[in-house]
This record gives C-alpha cells, sequence and structure tokens, in this order.
C-alpha cells in the first residue's frame, strides 16, 4: 500500500434517528469530505474499494449509515469488524436521550422509522434496542442531546478539523454534578475535594474564568498536586491512545454547578498537557451559562 493511500479514511457516521446525522454529514462536507448519505452497511465494502483506488482524489470519505437500511443493519458488525483488518475505518454513533428525540420528531411532525403503528417512543426504544450492540463498536460516542444544531456541528468541527496537526485531539470539559454527569466522555475527575468560591460572596458572581477564582482554586492544599499529578498519569494514556489509533479523547472535571472550581481546573489541565507529544487541546465549559 502507498503512503498516499495509507493517508486515506473512511468515517461511518450512525447512531440515532433524530439525533443529528445529518447535521454531522453537512459538517463533514464543509470540512472537504466527501459524504454518502443513506447507504446500505452491504454497500460499505464496494464504497472502501473504491476509495482505493480513486488514490488521492478521494482522501477522506464519509457514509451516513442508519435504521433506514432495515435489514441490511443487521450485517453492520460483521461488515465494519472486516473493513478494519485492512482499511483506517472509524465509527461515530450520536445519541440523545428519549425526551429530546420525542421533542425533535414532534417539531418537524414527522414519525420515526420504527414507529409503524405504535408511538414515536416505540419506535424510539426499538431502535435503541437495536442499536444497543452497533453502539459498543464505535470509535466516537456523542451525546446530542443538550447541542443545538449550530454547536453540533462546531463540535464536529472542532474534532476533525484539528486531526492534521495532531495525533489526538483532548477536549478538557468542565461540568456540573447538579446537572448531571456527561455520557460521552472518557474519563472523569471531580473538583469538589476543593473549598466552593460560590459561599463566598466577593467570589460567587465571577467564574473560574476569572483571575481571582482561578487564584482561589489553585491556591488550595492539594489543587495544584492533583493537576499535577493527573497530568502526569494521563500521559502514557495519551501516548497509549495514539498508538491504539484512537484519535479523540474528553476528559471531564466536574464540580457542584460547573462555574467555579472545575472551571479552573480545566483550564489549569488544559495548560500542562498541552506540551505532550502529538496532542491537540481545546477546553470547553458544559455548564458556565446556567444559572
Amino acid at each position: 500500500m502507498t503512503a498516499e493511500i495509507e493517508k486515506q479514511e473512511v468515517l461511518i457516521v450512525t447512531g440515532m434517528s433524530g439525533a443529528g446525522r445529518s447535521t454531522v454529514a453537512n459538517a463533514l462536507e464543509d470540512l472537504d469530505w466527501y459524504v454518502v448519505d443513506n447507504l446500505p452497511p452491504q454497500m460499505l465494502r464496494p464504497l472502501v474499494d473504491l476509495v482505493e483506488r480513486a488514490g488521492s482524489t478521494l482522501p477522506k470519505i464519509a457514509a451516513v449509515v442508519d435504521i433506514r437500511g432495515r435489514e441490511f443493519f443487521s450485517d453492520f458488525q460483521e461488515i465494519v469488524q472486516s473493513l478494519r483488518s485492512g482499511t483506517q475505518v472509524r465509527v461515530i454513533f450520536l445519541e440523545a436521550r428519549d425526551d429530546v428525540l420525542v421533542r425533535r420528531f414532534e417539531s418537524v411532525r414527522r414519525p420515526h422509522p420504527l414507529q409503524g403503528d405504535g408511538t414515536l417512543l416505540d419506535g424510539i426504544t426499538a431502535e435503541r434496542t437495536r442499536l444497543a450492540a452497533v453502539r459498543e463498536v464505535c470509535d466516537i460516542v456523542i451525546d446530542t442531546s443538550d447541542l443545538n444544531i449550530h454547536q453540533l456541528a462546531t463540535t464536529i468541527t472542532e474534532r476533525f478539523a484539528a486531526e492534521d496537526a495532531a495525533g489526538l485531539q483532548v477536549t478538557i470539559l468542565s461540568f456540573g454534578f447538579k446537572y448531571g454527569v456527561p455520557t460521552d466522555v472518557d474519563m472523569i475527575a471531580d473538583a469538589r475535594f476543593l473549598p466552593n468560591p460560590f459561599w463566598i460572596p466577593e467570589l460567587r458572581a465571577f467564574t473560574g474564568q476569572d483571575p481571582q477564582v482561578s487564584d482561589f482554586v489553585l491556591s488550595q492544599p492539594g489543587a495544584r498536586d492533583f493537576i499535577a499529578h493527573y497530568s502526569a498519569a494521563l500521559e502514557p494514556v495519551f501516548a497509549g491512545y495514539q498508538r491504539e489509533n484512537k484519535r479523540h479523547a474528553t476528559i471531564a472535571i466536574g464540580c457542584t454547578g460547573g462555574k467555579h472550581r472545575s472551571v479552573a481546573m480545566a483550564k489549569e489541565l488544559a495548560s500542562l498537557i498541552q506540551g505532550f507529544p502529538g496532542v491537540a487541546v481545546s477546553v470547553k465549559h458544559r455548564d458556565l451559562g446556567r444559572e
């Protein structure tokens, strides 16, 4: 295989109906991926053969595969495993909570593909059951429950636009436990062992992005020790991810409300790992704008 072909890649986009596959496809097209929508899984092998014959004219191709494939979908896992034996193939799975999916279908007044004579929730439940095993073979899982179409497009752009510059794209995500633990992360750290600036009147209105809060958090006993040891522990993990061709990792740091401690700690962790070999780092604050 030539060096030119080795750079080629096939990305399979799948997941729950209503979770944002079309938005992801559009975002990938904007990044110069060649996107094929509603592809039966049995057509993946001919598609990969086409990519290999096309050479540099089709360096990156994405195929959207979903439950509309009906009986074809039962072969998805076997086909993906066979493709991975000789091709650089990754699978991205999109999901969302049931109540969010119901609301999205109701807003566009369309039935669920598996709804039949039942309710929207019946269709969603049937699809989630059918895709449970498929989800297990996916490389990237994104929960779009709290993302609008613009935020999802930005997420895809940030994940894939930086790939040429780094072997591993790491996202450091701050969040508040009171709003729920994020599901699409690789590791979670807890910053609630530190004093909460919320209970200090002169700091309450500020966030971990402000120096007075950041300085307070990082000056607490154990704060810098924790970040130093945690970043040191992550270095061999990230190196292993790159050896295993894992291209994305999300490290979450939580506090009670996601406004003070987790924000300051996420920024500090990012500053320590940004120098790791082959790693590009971005920071997101999931709950910073919440009351």
